[in-house]
């Protein structure tokens, strides 16, 4: 059988983390289909861009005439959707870009999978998957006091983004249901960790920390969210892609419940330690308090009991350990940061944050 899989977005944050584990621990091929937005970046995969099992392919999801070539071509064994625009915050501002991607970029991908699959010899029919990549958003916000998200938790999504990715989500469930397509969904908390793209809390909060600016928390900072440190939802995806049952869904956390604010001052502390500036002195004093994001979800929390009792995964990280791995990390990285903090980073930065510092 061919031990090929087909990537979808594997030159972003998460992609980048996959492709880099599964070419560490595997002998299959991977074929890396990117379109290289904002947040996709082919120097991410410079350790691999001469290793023959890695395949790079530049190309949009909905590109129907492109999948279908790209499946007859390298007949991969599984389809493993990572492909998304998944910030909430650009959704809100400019919701049609997720549209697109995260609905009709996943139903391209589904209907091209399900005519390749039915043109499969029956074992490997019977051995082929399509993994598609969620999130915990799609199910809504939470009290304190309720318990966590579990596979069964009805979708209440708040936020474009978690809109569209519930809908891909019912779409995938669909095309199990209907055509008996072999689909494995995944939702997972908050990831963080290496190559992630410094518009999101965390590496905005480590950069900023560095230079000595305003560190922007949403609101009062109670917002909470479980952190699930990216290898470890690598390892999960790997996991369930071989052992997984189709047409199941598992859900993905890191075990590790933070509200916002704990989460920049941990990161303040680690700077404070490992890189401290007289000049900046306590990064704790760069914290400032903006205006809240529409519609904010107070928090979200996943219980993994069935991965673990299904699959037997569980995170390696605790958000402690992950969080220390991430700082040195960009630390480390500090070019590849200058690289990808474009003229279009600091254009969406001013446009998302100028106006909440006034409140």
């Amino acid at each position: 059988m061919n031990n090929t899989i087909l990537v979808t977005g594997g030159a972003g944050f998460i992609g980048t983390n996959f492709v880099l584990q599964w070419i560490a621990n595997t002998e299959a091929r991977v074929v890396n289909l990117d379109l290289l937005t904002y947040a996709g970046n082919r120097r991410n995969l410079q350790s691999v861009e001469n290793d023959p099992r890695h395949i790079f392919v530049h190309g949009n999801i909905c590109d129907d005439a492109l999948i279908a070539s790209l499946l007859k071509q390298h007949q991969p064994r599984a389809i493993l959707n990572f492909a998304a625009e998944s910030h909430v915050d650009r959704s809100i501002s400019g919701p049609a870009a997720f549209i697109q991607t995260n609905i009709f970029g996943a139903f391209t991908l589904l209907e091209q999978a399900r005519v390749y699959w039915d043109s499969l010899e029956p074992e490997a029919k019977t051995a082929f998957r399509f993994l598609h990549v969620s999130t915990d958003e799609v199910y809504g916000t939470l009290q304190p006091e309720d318990p966590a998200f579990q596979e069964t938790t009805p979708y209440a999504p708040n936020s474009p983004y978690a809109a569209s990715k519930a809908s891909s989500d019912m779409l995938v469930r669909a095309w199990h249901h209907t055509y008996g397509l072999p689909v494995l969904t995944t939702n997972c908390s908050n990831n963080y960790g290496p190559w992630q793209f410094p518009e999101k809390l965390i590496p905005l909060t480590i950069l900023n920390a560095l230079e000595g600016k305003p560190l922007p928390v949403y609101g009062d900072g109670l917002n909470v969210r479980d952190w699930l440190f990216v290898e470890d939802h690598c390892a999960a995806i790997s996991r369930v892609l071989e052992e997984g049952r189709p047409g199941e869904t598992y859900n993905v956390g890191g075990n590790s419940e933070r509200r916002n604010i704990d989460v920049v001052t941990t990161i303040c502390d680690i700077l404070d330690e490992l890189q401290p500036d007289s000049a900046i002195g306590t990064r704790r004093k760069l914290i400032t308090y903006v205006k809240d994001r529409p519609g904010h979800d107070r928090r979200y929390a996943i219980d993994a009991e069935k991965i673990s009792k299904e699959l037997g995964w569980h995170p390696a990280q605790q958000f402690e350990s992950g969080i220390h791995r991430t700082v040195e990390w960009f630390l480390a990285h500090r070019n590849w940061v200058d690289e990808v903090r474009s003229g279009a980073y600091h254009e969406w930065i001013e446009q998302n944050y100028a106006g909440r510092f006034a409140q």
